[in-house]
């Protein structure tokens, strides 16, 4: 935990497509969210530090795992991205906001980009606007009708369940599984 005063949000960042868990650890804090778009294992990760656990990033840990995605499918992961710290919003609070990181990791693709593949330069802002762009509607989601929602995101089947809710409320009665 004490690495959050200088990591900030990069603290708990994590990913489950290379992850160990502590079986412990894990069910202490209430182990994965029911109910999460996306950044299950930032919840996680956040939940563990503050319950006095560690955890570890090993860089020289070999996986592969890539996301081959266009253009419009970042902009609509960056929104996902969003409503998750829109809806968590307490892991912002207590580890800080990722402002300035998007810009950072533009500055430092740009010099690789221009010592390697200018010509990608261009794709490189569009991408960096999209992902903007899409977080910035992701943290704001509340306020927008779910059918946009759904359109914007990668993780359509999370929209399936709030419609479900949805309808439910309006009918008076419980959703599926309550």
């Amino acid at each position: 935990m004490e690495d959050a005063k200088r990591l900030g949000i990069k603290a708990c960042l994590f990913s489950d497509s290379f992850a160990a868990y502590r079986l412990e650890a894990l069910e202490q804090v209430g182990g994965f969210p029911e109910r999460a778009i996306v950044g299950e294992d930032a919840i996680v990760a956040a939940k563990l530090l503050k319950a006095g656990w560690k955890i570890a990033y090993v860089a020289d840990a070999c996986v592969y795992h890539s996301h081959d995605l266009t253009p419009l499918q970042e902009m609509r992961r960056y929104f996902d991205i969003g409503v998750f710290h829109a809806r968590e919003n307490w892991i912002l609070r207590e580890f800080g906001k990722p402002e300035g990181e998007g810009l950072r990791f533009l500055r430092s693709e740009l010099r690789y980009l221009w010592q390697h593949a200018p010509w990608r330069i261009p794709e490189s802002f569009l991408r960096a606007a999209l992902k903007y762009f899409g977080y910035r509607l992701g943290r704001a989601e509340r306020w927008l009708p779910l059918w946009v929602k759904r359109w914007l995101s990668l993780q359509k089947h999370f929209w399936d369940r709030e419609a479900e809710e949805l309808r439910a409320r309006r009918r008076g009665g419980r959703a599926h599984g309550e």
